[in-house]
């Protein structure tokens, strides 16, 4: 089960990251939506610089123009784009032939009663899904803290030619939950691992790892 711990804004949330064993850490550049979590290049590529291919470092971000794209990850160093945003196909294909050894997570929208609310069959390139939940009332198309259905999210894990993973609303106490239900390749998460501050909290972010690895 691969593990990804989403919106780390220091170097301090990699390394806790990487201690509790996560394969991926995700960093957030380049906001239109409503969010905390995201930060500038610069503390990015610092955090990347820090990671040194200890785990896989993805790139999250809301822009939808592929040059300002290629130009970013270029200077942070990541290995992985999530793209979460409606960029045009025609503008991840200028990503694709311009960093073809950067892998590509795109993100399908689930409502809470287990909708799909994006249309899967205009996505041409991806090497990876997430499904997550969005809110409209926050304008928030991530880190919701929402869940939706599970039952309706392993149909669709099911049905998809690339492996998935699963996201919106997880803790360290419904991860192992609901990677029984859905079986996904991997689980990401966001604000199920903060604090009541909205930092990184180190024992909930062990706990997610070690509860996601030790589901099946």
């Amino acid at each position: 089960m691969k593990v990804k711990i989403c919106a780390n804004r220091s170097v301090e949330d990699a390394k806790m990251c990487i201690q509790a064993g996560a394969d991926i850490i995700g960093i957030l550049v380049g906001k239109q939506h409503a969010s905390v979590d995201f930060v500038d290049k610069e503390t990015a590529k610092e955090i990347c610089s820090f990671v040194d291919s200890r785990c896989d470092v993805a790139l999250v971000t809301h822009i939808e123009t592929a040059e300002e794209i290629i130009e970013l990850s270029k200077f942070i160093g990541n290995n992985i784009i999530q793209l979460h945003s409606s960029i045009s196909e025609s503008e991840v294909e200028k990503i694709v032939k311009a960093l073809p050894f950067i892998k590509l997570v795109r993100l399908i929208h689930v409502s809470s009663d287990g909708k799909i609310c994006s249309n899967i069959e205009k996505i041409k390139y991806a090497d990876y899904y997430l499904l997550d939940s969005f809110n409209l009332k926050t304008d928030q198309v991530g880190g919701t803290g929402l869940t939706h259905d599970w039952n309706a999210s392993a149909k669709l894990i099911q049905s998809l030619d690339k492996p998935a993973f699963l996201a919106g609303g997880l803790t360290p106490d419904n991860v192992a939950q609901a990677i029984k239900i859905a079986k996904p390749y991997g689980v990401d998460v966001n604000s199920g691992c903060k604090n009541e501050q909205g930092m990184k909290d180190a024992q909930k972010v062990k706990a997610f790892v070690y509860n996601a690895k030790h589901a099946e």
